[in-house]
C-alpha cells in the first residue's frame, strides 16, 4: 500500500538543502572582512529539486553515470558589487539568506510532521 513515499525524501532533501544554504551563509558571514573573498550562494531548492539538466546525477552508488552528491546543489560564486577591498560580501542579504534557510527547514519538517500524521491515521495510531 506504501510503497512509495516520495513527499519523504523529498522533506529531507529540502530540510538537508536548509542546511547546506546556513552553512554557506555562515561562511560568508565569517569572510565579510576578508580581502578579496568572493560571497558564495546556493540555487534555490526548486532548481535543485528539477535537476534543470545540469549533467547526470546517479543517486546510487551503481549507477555509471554521475557522480553521487549529498547536498544536491554546488555552491556557486555571487555577483555582486565589490568593496574597495575586493570583498563581496552583504551582512543584510546574508541576514536575509539565514532567515529565509530557517524558514525552508521549518517548512520541511512540517511537511515531514504533517505526511507523518496521515500515515498513522491511515494506519489507525493516532
Amino acid at each position: 500500500m506504501f510503497t512509495n513515499l516520495d513527499v519523504f525524501k523529498t522533506a529531507m532533501a529540502m530540510a538537508r538543502h536548509a542546511g547546506h544554504k546556513q552553512a554557506v551563509s555562515a561562511q560568508n558571514m565569517a569572510n565579510a572582512d576578508t580581502p578579496n573573498y568572493r560571497a558564495l550562494d546556493l540555487p534555490d531548492f526548486q532548481s535543485t529539486l528539477r535537476g534543470d539538466g545540469h549533467g547526470l546525477r546517479a543517486t546510487r552508488d551503481k549507477h555509471l553515470h554521475g557522480a553521487t552528491n549529498n547536498s544536491g546543489a554546488e555552491a556557486a560564486e555571487r555577483r555582486a558589487p565589490q568593496d574597495p577591498n575586493g570583498n563581496t560580501v552583504s551582512l543584510e542579504l546574508e541576514m536575509l539568506e539565514a532567515v529565509s534557510a530557517k524558514r525552508q527547514h521549518d517548512r520541511a519538517l512540517a511537511i515531514y510532521r504533517s505526511n507523518m500524521n496521515i500515515l498513522r491515521a491511515s494506519l489507525g495510531r493516532t
